[in-house]
């Protein structure tokens, strides 16, 4: 039998699975059903270094290769050499313990022409006019005198800014100018040029914008962080995902390596370099600029809770499988404990006083931590008590998040489920990259799940759409209508569903490996999908209790293809009630609100668009945008006529 498309089904009215088919004529809301109360951090963030989306992306460092660490310690990099100059380049080794073992020795024989190096950053640099870039480095003279620089941003043979340095010494000395550029402009090239003869040692050259987030040296891209705070998020869930497990032991995320002097961060290649075949990325490593202390301060930033992943000993199941023993596990469950006491511990703690020198005395407060990602199997529940044991032993309030497993059914995750509900697991997270049907056939997914066991975190979801047949499937109408009639299902099951995030969170639209992502981004700007403003609707109105919204009597998860979730917000003294309509057609409905209300207008919220397959680009930012418009109350009644592919949120003040 041919497969039928979610579109077609959308376009002729079909509703889902085995819902009723009976016509909707009206909802009822119920202002005083004060119902489970919702977690206050329920909607959240996931962030993986992936698709460039650490370096290259929110993280602001514009030169590749910065400290010359790769395997190929020249990529990034290439040497000019014009107008008669004589030159050579070389590595050569730091003899101190610093995790930056190598730096660049530039040996210049002659006066004549133009001599150094030049950097094209990641998928290019781009800059704007009058904008200031900040640039640091390390230098020494090794041979000669009266050695100088020349710093500059240039985009072929047109130089965007250009500044001198000079009083170069025999020592070690780390070196900050600015450049200032003159226009606006992508692909650009930032070179270092040599002047005089003899040789100069230099190492981690730097360049960030000046106006990062907060300000920041070394900082995060202000455009990007900015529609991350917009979304009031709940958490922030980091740093992964499978980057977490590595392709094999040595390549997982070691939390220890990322914080303090960058020099002392080092360099790993990322897991994603080389993981798909058809999005090979050679050039992708990690410099560890974004590492745990900044994953924190991003939290607090936002006002999100933070929720770090570490790795239980188990190395990804999909690559080599790579398992610690048992009786060796010491290490990674000490990471686990120290971690703790880095984000919670006194200045008087070791690790304590490793955040307070990095300029954070107060404690993060941490709340969550996780134990594993997409792990299964036996090997991973022996692990789990492993780590569960030490936990609870040392920080009882610390809530463990465990692992369900990649999938979301199935043997391995109906043996996890089984096995950490007899754990009494506090919180299971839940990953589904699904089609659209998926998504609106299992709306009503949690309405069964035992009120008394494990709660869930959604911890990983996005709708693929069946109407992008390539690689780059991208975040169109279609996907981002069904995920929020999902959400009306976790919204309506939130004393089952603690803590939810759509994933992935970031992509550059040259450098990325997988797709849909919420947020794209090129070098020079930053676009959201039309299922970002689904996720930002839902976390920006989210309400402290569920309550209830019906249609004959009965909760609404597809029935005539609408989809239905209400809440109260307790602070705002406000019934929200989030009504999706998945239908070809304009639908008419009274909604009948029981209890007493204030005013005589409701707030109405719509986010809109008659075709299924339209999504964004950097050209074309909102195709689809919420439009927020006001709608009469009359006797207790609002009358609505709710377009077709519409998701509309309604807050009425009581």
């Amino acid at each position: 039998m041919k497969r039928i498309t979610f579109s077609l089904l959308l376009a002729i009215g079909i509703c889902w699975g085995v819902y009723a088919q009976q016509k909707i004529s009206a909802f009822e809301v119920d202002l005083k059903s004060k119902g489970a109360s919702i977690a206050p951090d329920m909607w959240g963030l996931f962030f993986e270094d992936i698709n460039f989306a650490a370096d290259g992306g929110l993280y602001a460092e514009m030169i590749k290769n910065y400290s010359f660490e790769f395997p190929s310690p020249f990529m990034g990099w290439q040497r000019i050499q014009e107008q008669g100059a004589m030159g050579y380049h070389y590595t050569k080794p730091h003899l101190d313990e610093s995790k930056n073992k190598k730096f660049l020795q530039m040996q210049r024989l002659n006066e004549e022409g133009v001599f150094g190096m030049s950097n094209a950053g990641f998928r290019g640099m781009a800059v704007k006019a009058n904008a200031n870039y900040r640039l640091t480095f390390l230098a020494r003279i090794a041979k000669g005198e009266n050695l100088s620089l020349k710093a500059q941003l240039a985009k072929g043979r047109n130089i965007l800014a250009d500044v001198n340095i000079e009083g170069l010494t025999r020592d070690w000395q780390e070196y900050e100018v600015m450049l200032t550029a003159s226009e606006t402009a992508d692909q650009v090239n930032f070179r270092i040029l040599l002047e005089g003869e003899g040789e100069l040692d230099i190492d981690m050259i730097s360049l960030f914008p000046e106006d990062t987030w907060k300000g920041r040296k070394r900082g995060l891209r202000k455009d990007i962080v900015q529609l991350l705070a917009d979304m009031n998020p709940g958490f922030l869930r980091f740093p992964g995902g499978c980057i977490v497990e590595g392709f094999d032991l040595e390549n997982r995320y070691q939390w220890k390596n990322t914080i303090g002097e960058m020099k002392d961060r080092g360099t790993m290649i990322n897991r994603w370099n080389i993981e798909f075949a058809h999005r090979n990325a050679p050039d992708y490593f990690q410099s560890f600029g974004l590492g745990f202390f900044e994953y924190f301060q991003l939290a607090e930033d936002l006002g999100a809770e933070p929720l770090p992943i570490l790795s239980c000993g188990l190395a990804c199941q999909y690559n080599s499988g790579e398992i610690v023993p048992l009786d060796m596990l010491d290490e990674y469950v000490q990471d686990a404990l120290d971690l703790i006491e880095f984000a919670n511990g006194s200045v008087e703690t070791a690790w304590g006083a490793k955040r307070a020198a990095m300029g954070h005395p107060e404690p993060f407060d941490l709340k969550y931590i996780g134990v594993g990602n997409e792990n299964w199997g036996p090997q991973y529940i022996e692990r789990a008590d492993v780590f569960e044991k030490a936990i609870k032993s040392a920080y009882p309030d610390m809530i463990i998040v465990s692992t369900s497993g990649p999938s979301p059914d199935g043997h391995e995750f109906d043996y996890l489920w089984k096995e950490l509900t007899a754990r009494k697991a506090e919180l299971i997270d839940e990953h589904y990259y699904k089609s659209p049907e998926w998504f609106l056939e299992s709306a009503r997914r949690y309405d069964n799940y035992d009120r008394n066991g494990p709660k869930v975190f959604a911890g990983e979801y996005a709708a693929h759409s069946t109407t992008e047949k390539d690689a780059l499937k991208k975040n169109n109408w279609e996907a981002a209508l069904s995920e929020a009639a999902f959400m009306t299902g976790l919204e309506r099951n939130a004393d089952i569903v603690r803590l939810a995030s759509y994933a992935p969170l970031l992509a550059h639209v040259d450098g990325w490996q997988w797709a849909p992502d919420m947020i794209w981004f090129d070098n020079l700007g930053v676009y959201a999908t039309p299922n970002y403003y689904v996720q930002k609707l839902f976390s920006t109105n989210p309400g402290t209790h569920t309550a209830k919204i019906t249609a004959n009597g009965n909760s609404v998860a597809g029935e005539d293809g609408m989809y239905a979730s209400a809440t109260i917000d307790e602070k705002a003294k406000e019934i929200i009630f989030k009504i999706v309509n998945t239908n070809a057609e304009m639908r008419a409905f009274d909604i009948k609100l029981s209890g007493n209300v204030k005013g005589k207008n409701a707030t109405w919220i719509e986010l809109q668009s008659n075709q299924l397959d339209v999504a964004h680009s950097l050209k074309e930012p909102k195709k689809i945008a919420p439009v927020e418009k006001s709608v009469e109350i009359q006797k207790r009644v609002v009358k609505t006529e709710l377009k077709p592919y519409s998701v509309n949120v309604f807050r009425v003040k009581l």
